[in-house]
């Protein structure tokens, strides 16, 4: 058997982060319908706020024009779980919001009551280029990968 690495004609790597981002709408779908969470658990999303189809206010988007960390626990409000994307309604600084986040834009999904994370890459041609910025002071979930934990990180990268 040889040792050099092929390049593949199937997108092996995008057929995986697809199946796993589906795991994210399975997720949700449980629990559309509620306003909070059963029991402890608790979801961090975080997602690129310039990728094609994200929908949030002007002003979230001034605040965090890269990426973004949602919480869902006790405070959320009509979401609602298509095929390719969510929308919830949540509220920063006592204003309510609508948002509207497809799959493709999500880079992390974690759920730290039950220590399960999943991270994604998002693809460069899904994402408008921001203006340059200050780091935006975003709040991010510690994703900890120590053994045994089930945090799943998919990065397909080709061998050289």
């Amino acid at each position: 058997m040889s040792d050099e690495v092929r390049d593949s004609l199937i997108p092996y790597d995008e057929i995986v982060q697809d199946a796993l981002r589906a795991v994210v709408g399975r997720v949700l779908r449980q629990i559309e319908g509620y306003d909070s969470l059963p029991g402890e658990h608790h979801f961090y999303i975080t997602f690129k706020t310039q990728a094609s189809g994200v929908s949030i206010p002007a002003h979230l988007i001034a605040k965090f024009p890269d990426e973004m960390t949602i919480v869902l626990q006790n405070r959320f409000w009509d979401l609602k779980v298509a095929d390719d994307y969510f929308s919830v309604g949540l509220s920063f600084n006592q204003t309510p919001s609508i948002l509207t986040i497809p799959y493709a834009a999500i880079t992390a999904f974690v759920d730290p009551s039950v220590d399960f994370g999943l991270q994604f890459q998002v693809s460069d041609d899904d994402v408008v280029q921001p203006e340059p910025h200050d780091e935006a002071d975003n709040d991010r979930p510690d994703i900890v990968s120590d053994d045994g934990s089930n945090v799943v990180t998919v990065d397909f990268g080709k061998r050289k």
